[in-house]
């Protein structure tokens, strides 16, 4: 088999495994490509490019003066949990200008992980807003940045106006631990709800 059609066959199905769908989205800059590559057991794909001095402009870079890339499209991985389940993780770009492509992505989802900044906690309002419209579950995962700004949990929970049941945890998005354990928390949130096991 050459090179080529191996690399091709990682991202075709395993028959014998269900696929689940998740969202993985946020702010500009927040780490969705970064926590995807953490946790995906293939190399993710990734629309990456770098950025122009007009994307700037729309994206600001305030607090990111070391981020030359930005997503285009999606990011996707995927993460295998046994022989017969594995986590399609679709990352999302969380600007509204990417409406359309969030109403496609976001078809046959179970969940989304919302990662937010909490030096810039005001921007994960639109992307909170874009998943709510969805109607999706949603578990909030704190990536936390050597710079980060520690608050109390309350007063995190009051600014991002999370309900009380809705997870929230602290992660770093390059370490595969804490990002699995943000996962996990969205896993058993939607697990808790009682019509989660007649999802075909």
């Amino acid at each position: 088999m050459d090179s080529a059609h191996s690399n091709r066959d990682i991202y075709l199905r395993n028959p014998d495994q269900r696929l689940v769908k998740v969202i993985v989205s946020g702010p500009f800059g927040v780490g969705k490509t970064t926590i995807i590559r953490t946790l995906s057991d293939i190399p993710p794909l990734r629309t990456e490019e770098v950025m122009t001095e007009t994307g700037a402009v729309v994206d600001h870079l305030d607090g990111l003066k070391d981020k030359t890339t930005t997503t285009v499209g999606l990011d996707y991985g995927r993460m295998s949990l046994g022989d017969d389940l594995a986590l399609c993780l679709f990352g999302t770009p969380g600007q509204k200008r990417f409406q359309a492509l969030w109403d496609d992505l976001t078809q046959g989802a179970l969940g989304a992980l919302i990662l937010a900044d909490t030096r810039r906690i005001a921007d994960s309002y639109e992307v909170m807003g874009l998943i709510e419209r969805q109607d999706l579950r949603y578990a909030v995962a704190l990536n936390l940045f050597p710079d980060s700004p520690r608050y109390p949990e309350e007063e995190l929970r009051a600014a991002l106006d999370l309900a009380p049941e809705t997870p929230m945890i602290a992660c770093d998005a390059r370490d595969r631990r804490t990002s699995l354990d943000a996962l996990l928390a969205l896993a058993e949130h939607l697990l808790a709800v009682p019509e989660f096991e007649q999802q075909p």
